[in-house]
């Protein structure tokens, strides 16, 4: 019962209904608001990835073509090591004309093999004095060699690198080897202190000056150090190209362009082969690798080979990084691309653009990554070398040299493919972690049941262990580009390069001792690849992350715990009830 001063209750109407459709007025309608007068759209933050699609896709295929083109001629000089010190079958060399075999065995004594299972041959250092065979003396008249192999003109048969001066060819792999360790830790540097493209030039244009001094060396001492100087120049091109490339490159196009540019390497391995083949001197074959590089100075031309924007970005060249922003800005097939919508919610960077070596020093997780990185690729470079030779070391019959060029050149063509179709699978440390273990066990096969094992056998667990090798080397490097920050990647990845080169000086100190102590050699590197298999575990996992720029990003690099619960995505369920 309501009281009479209260207003009546009225119940509830329907809803109206819609007013009938007015004609259309003939006063004009107001006109729409032009392009001109809305308000520009905001910019997008100058991350890593933005620079990068700004330069379009048809530019930033023609740059990334442009870094994997010199790989096929670095292939020339950076493998041509086992041609031009190749020591073909040697005696002293006789008086008159060819001797027959009737002669040789009267001149030459008869020596035994120092390997198992070798029954020894002429000896290649001694002969008898004056036709007596009571007297025997060092070769008095050079050596005459029978070059069945390679080169039939290399630094060993030119200067008679033999016998008692035969400890030059392992210095001088020794030398090449520490070139490339100094080229890969100073031009890495150099990169992340004065830019990809300056270090690329500098180490263009070193390379062909000491190719040319190299192939122009009068004596072996002259030809080790120009050789040194070789190595460390062709290590800064192939660090700087490789920085670069992936630098160019969005998160889906690493893998693929990285394979690539090994698959082009494979080819001038290749390559190589034919053209000693055809040339038959070192002179030539290095002269051949060294002047196409000439063609690659070009690169210095203002805008055929820019400077990498992701390094522009945490430089003080702001001019070179306002050019990006403009392109960007006025680009519109970029700004409406898919690849956008995820880096609108990018943060800026916090981190200062100059490297603080404090900052460098506690950052934990980077040095973390380095390590184990570091020790992984320097197990799978030195124990390649087991492999390519443990059948000479075990049976004394060691394979002819086509036959392990090939073997190795194709094993690291076949690994390269394997990569290419499983690690956007199956992540950067799934795959790290099998081939590693592959490795291991291949060595562990041949050490344990070498006495069981028939010859087809052996064969197959060291191509095995040669292919599985010769993955981990491949990813080791991926792996480390993808995880160091820009403001320290040359420097991380030619770290680990050299830690590689360190691992590959065990194949000529192995040489200089006749492979005396194989098996021990062996079983350590062994024992080691078991210890990175555990370590690899604690690396993070970088499979299509946008690259760090600065050492914050890089430390967020981190293993994934192992007892972490997963959430529920589901925004309904993952909001908490007000109830309760």
């Amino acid at each position: 019962m309501t009281s009479p001063d209260s207003p009546p209750l009225v119940s509830p109407s329907p809803c109206p209904a819609p007013p009938p459709s007015i004609p259309s007025s003939p006063t004009p309608s107001s006109p729409a608001p032009s392009t001109s007068s809305l308000p520009a759209p905001p910019s997008l933050p100058p991350t890593g990835e933005v620079m990068v699609l700004a330069l379009g896709r048809k530019k930033q295929r023609v740059l990334i073509a442009l870094s994997i083109l010199p790989n096929f001629f670095l292939a020339f000089l950076l493998s041509s090591d086992p041609l031009i010190t190749l020591s073909s079958p040697h005696h002293c060399h006789l008086p008159g004309p060819l001797p027959s075999p009737d002669v040789l065995n009267a001149s030459i004594p008869w020596e035994k093999g120092d390997r198992p299972g070798d029954s020894g041959g002429l000896s290649q250092c001694k002969q008898y004095a004056n036709g007596s065979q009571s007297l025997v003396v060092n070769c008095e008249s050079g050596w005459d060699y029978n070059v069945t192999e390679g080169l039939k003109n290399n630094i060993v048969t030119e200067w008679d690198l033999v016998c008692d001066r035969y400890w030059l060819v392992p210095v001088e792999e020794v030398c090449f080897i520490l070139g490339i360790l100094t080229g890969c830790l100073g031009l890495g540097f150099a990169a992340d202190r004065l830019g990809r493209s300056k270090s690329l030039l500098t180490s263009l244009t070193l390379s062909v000056v000491f190719g040319v001094l190299v192939c122009v060396s009068p004596s072996p001492s002259i030809f080790i150090v120009m050789r040194f100087c070789l190595a460390a120049a062709s290590a800064g091109v192939f660090l700087n190209l490789y920085i670069a490339r992936l630098e160019l490159c969005e998160p889906s196009l690493r893998l693929v362009v990285t394979m690539l540019a090994g698959l082009m390497t494979v080819a001038g391995e290749l390559l190589l082969l034919a053209v000693a083949l055809g040339c038959q001197s070192w002179r030539g074959l290095l002269g051949a690798g060294a002047a196409p590089l000439m063609l690659f100075l070009s690169y210095g031309i203002p805008g055929v080979f820019p400077e990498s924007p992701r390094w522009l970005l945490l430089s003080e060249r702001s001019v070179d990084m306002n050019v990006f922003t403009d392109r960007r800005n006025s680009n519109r097939d970029v700004r409406d691309d898919e690849s956008f919508t995820e880096l609108d919610s990018e943060p800026v960077p916090s981190s200062q653009p100059h490297l603080s070596f404090h900052e460098l020093f506690h950052s934990r997780n980077i040095w973390k990554n380095m390590c184990v990185l570091g020790f992984t690729s320097f197990i799978s470079h030195g124990i390649s070398h087991c492999y390519s030779s443990f059948r000479g070391d075990v049976r004394g019959t060691a394979p002819s040299f086509y036959w392990t060029y090939l073997l190795s050149v194709c094993a690291g063509g076949g690994a390269l493919l394997l990569l290419w179709a499983t690690v956007d699978r199956c992540g950067r440390r799934g795959i790290l972690l099998l081939f590693m273990t592959m490795t291991g066990l291949a060595s562990l096969i041949l050490l344990g049941l070498m006495e069981y094992l028939s010859e087809t056998a052996i064969t197959v667990f060291s191509v095995l262990g040669l292919f599985s090798s010769q993955a981990t080397a491949s990813l080791c490097i991926l792996f480390t580009a993808e995880v160091m920050p820009t403001i320290i990647r040359g420097t991380g990845v030619g770290a680990v390069l050299a830690l590689g080169s360190v691992g590959r000086l065990s194949s000529p100190l192995m040489d200089l001792r006749n492979h005396y102590g194989y098996f021990l050699h062996h079983v350590v590197y062994s024992s080691l690849a078991l210890l990175a298999v555990l370590s690899i575990l604690l690396l993070p996992e970088s499979k299509r992350k946008p690259l760090p720029q600065t050492l914050a990003e890089g430390e967020q690099y981190k293993r994934p715990p192992l007892g972490r619960r997963r959430r529920d995505n589901v925004p309904l369920l993952a909001t908490p009830n007000p109830e309760t």
